[in-house]
C-alpha cells in the first residue's frame, strides 16, 4: 500500500502547466534558429509561404559585383555577412527578447545573431547547390508582404534607413532570406514522420528528498503507476510517446533511451524538478504534432552543424 509522500506546495503545479512550460521552451528554441534563419521574411509565417502581394513591387535588378569587400564580420565560403545586415539582425534580436521579458547580455546577443546568420548564409548557398534561385518574382512577393507587415512602403523604407541598408544591400538581404527559407523547408519537410519512441511515464518531485523516498518506495515493491498518480491525479505522470530529443534535457533524455519496457530510471534532475521515469513500451511509433516539431528541430540543428564544419567561415575581428 502507497503512501503519499510530503512535498512542497509547488508540486502542486498541473501537468499541464508543466508541458505548456515545456512546449513554449521547445518553440522559443526553434523560434530562435528559425526567425534568423527566414532573416528579414521572419515578419510572415515561419512554415507558410508569405501572403499573396497586393501594393505594386518595386522593379528588382542584378546586383553588382564589387571588387572592394564591404564592412562585414565574417564570410561563410567567400560570402560576406556585411555590418549593417548584423546590426540590424541585433537589433532585431534584442527587441524580441526584450518582448519576451528575457534579459541578454551584449556579448550573448551577438553570439546568437552571428551564428544565426551563417546559418542563414550555409543554407540560402546550398539552396542555390540544388539548383533554387529566388527569382524576380520571388523577391517582388516577399518585399510585398513585408510592406504589408510593416504598414506600408514609408515605414520600410524608414525601416531600411534606420538600420543601415541601401536598396543593393536590402536586395542582397532579401535574396538571401528567400532562399533559406526554401532549403530550410526541404530540410524540415524530410523529417521522418515515425521514428523509434518510448511510451513514457513518470514521477515528478519539486524537491530531491521526495524524489529519493519515491525511488525507495518503488525498490520495496510499490506499484510504480499508482505512485506517480499519487503525484499527479490529473494524469498519472503520463508522458505519451516520446522521441529522441524531446525531454529537452541531455541527461533525462540518455536515462530514458536506456530504460527497457517495465524498468524505471534512478532519480534524474531537470530544470522541471526531480524525476523518475518508467518506460511503458518502445518501439517505432508515428510523431505526435508536438513530437515532430521536435525532431524537425533537430534535423535542422544537425544538418547547420555538417555544413558549418565543412565550410570556410572567417570571423572579422
Amino acid at each position: 500500500m502507497c503512501t503519499k509522500l510530503h512535498f512542497d506546495k509547488t508540486s502542486e503545479v498541473s501537468h499541464e502547466t508543466l508541458q505548456s512550460e515545456r512546449i513554449k521552451r521547445g518553440f522559443r528554441s526553434l523560434a530562435l534558429i528559425l526567425i534568423f534563419v527566414l532573416g528579414l521574411s521572419a515578419c510572415t509565417s515561419l512554415f507558410a509561404p508569405p501572403n499573396t502581394p497586393t501594393p505594386a513591387p518595386p522593379t528588382f535588378t542584378p546586383v553588382p559585383p564589387t571588387a572592394t569587400p564591404p564592412p562585414s564580420v565574417a564570410s561563410v565560403n567567400g560570402e560576406y555577412i556585411t555590418l549593417a545586415e548584423f546590426e540590424a539582425e541585433l537589433a532585431r534580436y534584442k527587441l524580441a527578447q526584450t518582448s519576451l521579458g528575457v534579459t541578454v547580455s551584449e556579448e550573448e546577443a551577438n553570439k546568437t545573431v552571428l551564428e544565426d546568420m551563417i546559418a542563414q548564409v550555409l543554407l540560402s548557398q546550398a539552396a542555390r547547390e540544388a539548383n533554387f534561385t529566388a527569382t524576380e518574382s520571388d523577391l517582388k512577393s516577399r518585399m510585398d508582404s513585408l510592406t504589408e507587415s510593416v504598414g506600408g512602403a514609408e515605414a520600410l523604407s524608414a525601416w531600411q534607413s534606420s538600420h543601415g541598408y541601401d536598396n543593393v544591400s536590402f536586395q542582397i538581404a532579401l535574396k538571401r532570406s528567400v532562399e533559406a527559407a526554401w532549403m530550410r523547408d526541404k530540410i524540415i519537410a524530410d523529417a521522418p514522420t515515425s521514428v523509434e519512441q518510448i511510451h513514457l511515464r513518470q514521477i515528478l518531485t519539486y524537491n530531491e528528498v521526495d524524489a529519493r523516498a519515491a525511488l525507495e518506495e518503488l525498490k520495496a515493491g510499490a506499484d510504480f503507476d499508482e505512485l506517480s498518480a499519487l503525484y499527479d491525479p490529473a494524469t498519472s505522470g503520463e508522458l505519451g510517446w516520446v522521441p529522441r530529443g524531446y525531454l529537452l534535457d541531455a541527461k533525462a533524455d540518455e536515462a530514458v533511451f536506456a530504460l527497457q519496457p517495465g524498468a524505471y530510471s534512478d532519480v534524474i534532475a531537470t530544470d522541471a524538478g526531480f524525476h523518475i521515469f518508467k518506460a511503458v513500451e518502445r518501439g517505432e511509433h508515428p510523431l505526435s504534432p508536438d513530437a515532430l516539431l521536435t525532431v524537425q528541430q533537430l534535423a535542422l540543428r544537425n544538418w547547420i552543424a555538417e555544413q558549418r564544419a565543412k565550410s570556410e567561415i572567417v570571423l572579422v575581428p
